[in-house]
């Protein structure tokens, strides 16, 4: 296998890297000797890297699963400006014909890096041609979107292990610049990766100032967000809760002689595609966007992110900050909160299960002993197949069916259907539960008098031992006490005589922030702990 110098040589001639991170060079190293690996690494630190310099000398093509279009468009351009062997994207922006023309190109091993989203590597065709060509690498780009979106938006992330596993289980590489603890569990888990090597690098970003701003009602807070945008040298990036917010800010904003555009996902593609180009060559101050803006992008000089809503989870916080001052020079995050938001995010969390759709598909699966691919399964129950594929994985969360070669079978000693949907539920309630304890994690953010930044660290496993100074709670001097107690060290298991076996996710010195496998995110109180005895180790 390649060693050390023969990664950092190719590294060099292929690519102009002269040095490697530490943890780039460990990534390759444990790809090329065959490991499974989960790396997360902050935007702009070069994850990518951790593939592309392995594929070129491993034997056999490399397959990228990339969520979205433009992020596709935007690592082929970036491995074709490069020396790198030739680099193509399937998906529904070409024409049938293009599609075909790449295809070919791949099967005749005429292509190295192939990037194709997760709906595309449910086709039964899809996955012929690639076993055909026996890839090398399995790379799953922003990972953190198999945790995030794939029990519910996209399921046919929660679907990657199956193919993976119908590849022979190349070697896989996952990939995020954000997942706490429970998060890359949850990804390593859902993918089927085998003894994965994680390599998480530092999390702290210490040029960003963190801060969040109480606002009374909505239009308190929106003459709040507007001053204090219009009051910032950009290019900066504004979050907001939907597709009216966008359009909203971004009008209020170009009233006040500022470059701005709003982005949304009910916008043409044509049209966001103008915009984000805008936004990265420097034309436009501000854009005013929901989540769809901002994966992938990575634009050094973002001078501010400001959020005029609440996001649903640390994490999602997290990955949308990061954009900002990654050319390490100071740049502002700033949250403007309500109460209401969070009542908002619980109920986004809150989702009805179709109790019906979940008989039917178990029923229908039990009566084919040979088994039916999710496709045709979603036509004879005339459904779609998102939907199908989401029931599909709740079943065999609670182990009604397995996939065995692409084709899902009941499984022996399971329930009949009508016992299924029960135990169905019952996973579902599970999730949701754990879903609306990260909203309330969200608002212990938002609320705290302690580091903001501390917080923020503490939640993703890493400890600061002192007051950050460059956040709000800093400025103000009156920073709460929360180095910490001893006793109960992040990551470590506990068990709580009602909520079961859960694991420290922060601690503070009189309180623990506990995730439970049952019940989501509790925060508990060292002084009841003490008095109860209701929290023990392991």
């Amino acid at each position: 296998m390649p060693g050390d110098e023969q990664l950092l040589r190719t590294a060099e001639e292929i690519f102009g890297w002269t040095e490697l991170r530490p943890e780039q060079l460990l990534g390759m190293r444990h790809l090329v000797d065959g490991q499974d690996v989960l790396v997360v690494m902050p935007t702009g630190a070069g994850k990518s890297a951790i593939y592309q310099v392995p594929a070129i000398l491993l034997d056999g093509p490399t397959v990228v699963v990339s969520p979205l279009i433009a992020l596709q468009r935007d690592q082929v351009r970036a491995l074709r400006a490069s020396d790198a062997p030739a680099a193509a994207a399937v998906n529904s922006a070409q024409t049938a014909a293009a599609s075909e023309q790449t295809w070919q190109a791949f099967t005749a091993a005429r292509t190295e890096y192939l990037f194709l989203s997760p709906e595309q590597l449910a086709n039964a065709d899809t996955l012929q041609r690639l076993h055909q060509a026996k890839p090398s690498l399995f790379v799953v780009d922003e990972a953190h979107c198999v945790s995030a979106w794939g029990h519910d938006f996209r399921p046919d992330y929660l679907r990657l292990r199956h193919v993976i596993e119908r590849l022979g289980h190349p070697p896989v590489l996952a990939l995020t610049a954000t997942a706490s603890g429970p998060v890359r569990a949850d990804i390593a888990e859902h993918l089927g990766l085998r003894d994965a090597v994680v390599i998480v690098a530092g999390f702290d970003r210490p040029n960003l100032h963190l801060s969040a701003r109480f606002c009374t009602d909505e239009d308190d807070r929106g003459r709040a967000v507007t001053d204090w945008v219009t009051g910032r040298a950009g290019p900066g990036l504004l979050y907001v809760a939907t597709r009216r917010d966008a359009e909203r800010y971004a009008a209020d904003l170009a009233g006040g002689n500022l470059a701005v555009a709003a982005f949304h996902a009910g916008m043409k593609a044509a049209d966001r595609r103008q915009v984000q180009d805008g936004f990265m060559r420097g034309d436009l101050d501000v854009v005013v966007a929901t989540s769809a803006f901002g994966m992938g992008i990575d634009k050094p000089d973002v001078r501010f992110v400001a959020h005029a809503a609440t996001p649903g989870s640390l994490d999602a916080y997290y990955q949308e900050i990061g954009r900002a001052g990654r050319d390490g020079e100071a740049a502002e995050v700033i949250l403007f909160h309500r109460p209401e938001d969070q009542g908002l995010q619980r109920f986004l969390a809150t989702r009805q299960l179709d109790r019906d759709c979940v008989r039917q598909v178990a029923a229908a699966v039990r009566r084919l002993r040979l088994g039916i691919a999710i496709t045709e399964l979603a036509r004879r129950l005339d459904c779609s197949r998102r939907k199908v594929t989401g029931v599909v994985n709740l079943l065999e969360d609670a182990e009604i069916v397995r996939t065995e070669q692409d084709r899902v079978r009941y499984a022996e000693g399971a329930p009949p259907p009508a016992k299924a949907v029960a135990a169905v539920a019952k996973e579902a309630e599970r999730r949701a539960r754990r879903d609306q304890s990260r909203v309330e994690v969200m608002r212990e953010y938002a609320e705290t008098r302690g580091c903001r930044r501390r917080f923020l660290l503490g939640y993703f496993g890493q400890e600061l031992d002192e007051p950050c100074g460059n956040c709000d709670t800093c400025d103000e001097g009156v920073v709460a006490d929360d180095s910490g107690s001893a006793e109960y060290p992040p990551n470590s298991v506990v068990r709580h005589e009602q909520w079961g076996r859960g694991t420290v996710v922060r601690r503070e010195a009189d309180r623990l922030m506990v995730l439970f496998d049952d019940v989501g995110y509790k925060t508990l109180s060292l002084a009841a702990i003490g008095s109860t005895g209701v929290l023990e180790r392991g």
